[in-house]
């Protein structure tokens, strides 16, 4: 399994990943962001996607900034508990046609 290490790549064929997660390889409690760029037949490059997530303190509280439309309404931030693993998928990446997309990139951004 990849160690995501901010700034580090990890590269993969499939466009599912898991963040493991570990005593050895923890993941603070608060805001964190993943970038993905895809990689077609070509070498083509996409631009890159960001998700942004809380890992949720197990005995503390924690602190979410909300971004909201003009309208007020809030976007749910994405929230995992710490010390647990989740994943990160890509599966809804997508390329023109006849492309195929041959590489996922995730990383971890400081």
């Amino acid at each position: 399994m990849p160690q995501f290490k901010v700034n580090e790549p990890q590269t993969s064929t499939e466009a599912v990943i898991k963040v493991e997660v570990s005593k050895a390889n923890p993941l603070p409690p608060g805001p964190h962001r993943f970038q993905l760029v895809v990689i077609d037949n070509e070498g083509n490059e996409s631009e890159p996607a960001f998700v942004d997530l809380t890992v949720q303190a197990l005995n503390a509280p924690t602190a979410v900034l909300e971004l909201v439309d003009g309208g007020g309404k809030k976007i749910d931030p994405a929230v995992v508990i710490e010390g647990k693993s989740f994943t990160l998928s890509a599966a809804k990446s997508i390329d023109v046609a006849p492309g195929t997309i041959v590489q996922y990139r995730f990383t971890l951004l400081p």
